[in-house]
């Protein structure tokens, strides 16, 4: 069960930061359009990709050598470093949500839900890279339930920001707001960070 929830809490630190995905998401939330299909499509693409990452993982665990374990960890350790560097910056920035784009045919709306999704590098940084990673030494049960959880939160985040986004739209919108969620995010990653760096220690 620790597994589960770590897997949703690290989920969702990652899929809370702003960005391209989630202000679509909350347009079509506000407009009313799609918002189901929308919110379906960006919560099984996560799905795949968390689980396409923990497998990747599992799968070459068999070739890692202590150093290559060592590269891999250092490499995430440097990706948790930019990430919550990302964070602190977008501490003093603000988005703004474009509520004049003209209605969109469904066919354009799956394209463009799958363009912000699968064209978006941070989405295979977070997913594949991040969580795979992460989760490489867990036992295979342990990673299911890692993956299970971090595809609850991303189900749970697209779809409570879409269908949420008409009643909280004013809160949802409000750099403030989007600030102090940052500002978990950087306490939790730096957490994540920490351990990440104990274990480079260890294997040094």
């Amino acid at each position: 069960m620790e597994f589960l929830i770590l897997g949703f809490l690290t989920g969702l630190s990652l899929i809370l930061a702003i960005g391209a995905q989630n202000v679509f998401v909350i347009e079509q939330g506000l407009k009313k359009q799609y918002v189901f299909l929308v919110c379906l499509i960006c919560s099984l693409s996560d799905l795949i990709l968390i689980f396409l990452g923990i497998f990747l993982f599992e799968y070459f665990k068999i070739y890692f050598t202590k150093n290559i374990e060592l590269i891999f960890n250092i490499l995430l350790f440097i990706f948790l470093i930019y990430f919550i560097y990302n964070k602190v910056r977008s501490l003093y920035q603000s988005s703004e949500i474009n509520f004049k784009n003209s209605i969109l045919s469904l066919k354009n709306i799956i394209a463009k839900t799958l363009g912000f999704t699968y064209l978006n590098p941070h989405v295979y940084s977070d997913t594949v890279f991040f969580l795979g990673n992460f989760s490489k030494n867990f036992l295979i049960t342990n990673k299911y339930f890692f993956g299970i959880g971090a595809s609850i939160a991303s189900f749970l985040f697209f779809f409570s920001l879409g269908y949420l986004a008409k009643f909280f739209s004013n809160y949802l919108i409000n750099s403030n707001t989007w600030r102090a969620i940052n500002f978990f995010i950087i306490i939790f990653m730096t957490v994540l960070s920490s351990y990440v760096f104990m274990d480079i220690l260890n294997l040094v």
